[in-house]
This record gives structure tokens, sequence and C-alpha cells, in this order.
């Protein structure tokens, strides 16, 4: 039996049964999974007409089968936890430690100043980058991994207004979606401000239409970090371009968790980070990439020194270097980046069995089997799923919602305090609050397949279910919230 119909024989349920029906249909007899269309929606309700329960044992056979496996003994996992949280911070891989250890006792302390030469800090940024160009289908030489997100996004943004300033100066408007990461629209706002732009917000279903002939630039991210939504690159840049628009596309919640092809879909801009899935560490170097078209067109506005053509010829004059390497700004943290090739590494040995490819294959795989478990074994508690079913909508993430007025006087779902009541038992997500209003709260889960398994996803509903039946988030203490959510 495919692994699909493992997951989709599991319920049948008034609220799953077009679902469920169109599933089995579609399904070849490989197991492949079929897509989904939008027309078919999909909810947990409270039914009862079980028909075969996903078991414990189902998900350690799983398990013995995934030839992905092996892969967890290479990250140092705390014991008791369940941790689905990798597309805020990734693990520790084990080699990291004895990497970073090298690196401030041998390089630097040894080393000294001339580890710049000798142990290749120096060209670091292009050595970590184009490790990442190979999981986002970027060239040699188009990536560098260097300062935040943020600091990348004002670059190439900034880039992005100057070249429509250049080319089409009566476009004045940036579109982005309401939802979009705070960070991605902070950047954008202070540089309408600074430049006369305005930024048009509005949500996903507009996105095509708002693609009007004032529009300069396009700011997507590619997967949705409250709902794990992710965007047809290909097909949007298509669109825009097609009406003269730039493109950025911030890809924090894509690397190294589903397949990416700058290439492919003719992006403009792309920035991404490097502490969620690529396990770099907190406050890992980001990563930014242009497309070589545009590359040689404008001084990024950051002009360091680490950026010129030449910086050990000290000049007082700027002279931006070539390509990628002009969107360096100052010196390179060295032991970040020595920490995030570590985590990349992991990714690189996983080229023999498939890759990007196998690990996409893995992640639905884990975010279905989520799904059906939440579905089967939670229904009755006003969970609701935020998450596109449909595989080519779906990033490596599950994030399930809670009702306005669930929850407790000043809690207005209970999202968050189940959250950390779930924390509590060792099962590490994280919450995103909502508007109240089209935005509800979000309790996130994320997915990495390098490092959880099946029978992990069984155990994480299993509490999810136990939190809820014993009522375990009313507790005070987990009504309380901390600086970081």
């Amino acid at each position: 039996m495919g692994l699909l119909h493992g997951f989709v024989n599991v319920v049948l349920r008034e609220g799953s049964v077009e679902l469920i029906n169109y599933l089995l249909e579609k399904t070849d007899t490989t197991g492949e999974v079929p897509m989904i269309p939008s027309s078919i929606t999909f909810s947990f309700s409270n039914h009862n007409s079980l028909i075969t329960m996903i078991t414990l044992d189902h998900c350690r056979a799983l398990d013995a089968q995934d030839p992905l496996r092996a892969f967890k003994d290479k990250f140092s996992l705390p014991a008791g936890v369940i941790y689905l949280d990798g597309n805020s911070l990734g693990v520790l891989p084990k080699t990291t430690s004895a990497r970073v250890t090298q690196v401030v006792e041998q390089e630097w302390g040894n080393g000294l100043i001339r580890s710049w030469n000798s142990a290749g800090w120096f060209e670091l940024p292009q050595k970590v980058g184009n490790k990442i160009a190979k999981l986002i289908g970027a060239g040699p030489g188009e990536v560098v991994a260097t300062d935040t997100t943020s600091i990348n996004l004002y670059k190439v943004l900034s880039a992005a207004l100057h070249i429509a300033a250049t080319d089409s100066p009566q476009r004045k408007i940036i579109v982005s979606e309401r939802s979009n990461f705070p960070t991605d629209l902070y950047i954008a706002q202070a540089l309408c401000k600074e430049r006369g732009y305005t930024l048009q917000l509005i949500e996903e279903h507009e996105i095509a239409t708002a693609l009007t002939q004032d529009v300069a630039v396009l700011m997507l991210t590619h997967v949705n970090y409250r709902t794990g939504a992710m965007h047809d690159m290909s097909k949007l840049t298509q669109i825009a371009h097609a009406a003269g628009i730039l493109t950025v596309w911030d890809l924090a919640h894509s690397a190294g968790a589903v397949p990416v092809d700058l290439h492919s879909a003719k992006a403009d801009f792309a920035v991404g980070c490097g502490y969620k899935y690529l396990n770099g560490g907190p406050g890992a170097p980001a990563f930014v990439w242009v497309n070589s078209k545009h590359a040689d067109r404008f001084w990024q506005p950051l002009a360091g020194w680490w950026g010129h053509a030449t910086p050990f010829e000290f000049t007082p004059d700027y002279k931006p270097a070539a390509g990628i390497n002009r969107y360096l700004c100052g010196t390179q943290p060295i032991i970040n980046m020595a920490a995030l090739d570590c985590g990349l590494d992991v990714y690189l040995a996983t080229e023999e069995l498939g890759g990007m490819s196998a690990l996409r294959t893995k992640s639905l795989a884990l975010t279905d089997l989520f799904i059906a478990l939440v579905e089967e074994r939670c229904a009755g508690f006003d969970i609701g799923l935020a998450t596109p079913l449909n595989h080519a909508q779906r990033g490596s993430q599950v994030c399930l919602t809670r009702e306005h007025g669930d929850g407790l006087v000043g809690a207005p779902s209970g999202a968050f305090a189940i959250v950390q009541a779930l924390i509590a038992r060792g099962v590490i997500g994280d919450y995103r609050a909502g508007d109240g209003k089209a935005h509800k709260d979000i309790m996130r889960f994320g997915f990495t397949p390098l490092y959880i398994g099946y029978e992990d996803v069984w155990h994480a509903v299993e509490h999810l279910r136990q939190v809820l039946v014993n009522e375990e988030w009313k507790r005070a203490e987990f009504n309380q919230k901390h600086a970081v959510t």
C-alpha cells in the first residue's frame, strides 16, 4: 500500500469525504501524491465515524523505511524533545561545536590575522554562498552569505527601486502581502518614505490584479511565515514581468525547506536567512542573490569596504566589485559564517539520496501525517488548519488555528497557551498572533525532514491531544507571555 493510501484511509468523516475520495481516485499505484484542487477545503470538525486509526506502529514502520533517517544522528537534539520549530531556529549540527572551537582556538587564537589568508576567512562569504546557491537554483558566484535578511532586503529593494526609477520613473508603488513578515514591510516602508514611493498591502488572492502600470516592485515572501502557504514563484514572476514589474523574493522559509529554482523562475532579486532550515545558529549570516542582468547596474546603498573591487588598496573613492560581491558591506562575522558552513554541509551530504527532491518528498509526507493525525485525534476542540492541503501551495510547516473566544480572559483564542503547554511537555513549536479578524492566532509547527521522523509526528499529536483533553492550556503559567513568543 502506498504511503498516501495509508494516510487517506485513516478517517472518513463528513468534513473530509471529498478530500479522501479525490485522493484515492487520483493517486496512482505507486502512491505518488496528486495535486489537490484549491476548490477542496478542509477543516477539523467534531465527527466520530472513524474507519482505521493511524497507529504508532504504522509510524515506526515508516521510519524504518525512511532513507533519510540516519541524518538525525548528525544533529545534537536534547533528550525528550520533539523539535518542531526549525522554521524559526534550526538545531545544532554535531560538527558545529568542533568547527567553531577550531576557528576560535586555532585560526583566531594561533593564526591570528594571518588566518584571513591561511584559513580562507576572506573567501568565506563566497564559499558559503556557493553552497546555498545549490539549494535555491542559483549558479556559482551568484550568492554571498552576509549580514541579516533585513539588511540584505534593504540592499536589493533599493537596487530594484533604482532600476525602476531609471527605466520606468512613473511607477511609484511597491506591492506586498499584508501578512508578509513584518521586517520586510518595515524596510519597504522606510524606503518608501525616503524615496517617495507607496507601499500597497493586499491579500494573497489580490496579487495578480494589483500588478498595474503604476507598480514598480512586487515584494513577496515565497513561503508565508504565518500559514506555510507557498506562492508559485514562476507564475507570479512571469505575471509581474509581463506588466513591467521587478520581483523581490524573501526565501527565509524556503531555503533548505522546499526546492527553489531562481533561474527557472527568472526572478530579479532574492534574500534569505541562515538560522532557520539551514541550521546556522542564532544570528547566522543571511544571503543575497541578484539576477546577473541586474548585478552591475547599481551601487547597493551600503557601499562598505568589503564590497569594493580592491578593498586592500584602501583608496578614498568607492569602486564596486563586480557582480554579487558588491552586495557585501563590512567585515564578515567569521565565527558565525563557519557555523553556517557546517549546517550547509549536512544538506550537501543528502545529494546522493536525492537532495532537496528527497527532502521535499519526506517533508510533504510528514506534514500530511500531522494533518491527518490532528484531524483524527483532536476533533472537537475548534482546531482549524491555515496551511494549504495542496502540495504545490504548502511549505514545510503546518499552522493550526483557534477561534477567538475559545480562550481565557485576556487570551482570546488560547493558541498561545496551548503552545506553551506543549513546550512544557517537550514538543516545541511556536505561536504567532492574529489580528482578531481575517488573520487568526496561529500555532506553528515546522517539519525539518533532516531530523524529524514519523514517530515524532505521532507523539507530537498525542501530546497535543492530551493538552486539549485535559485542558492543561488553561493553567495560569501557560497564559503568561514572555518577550519572545
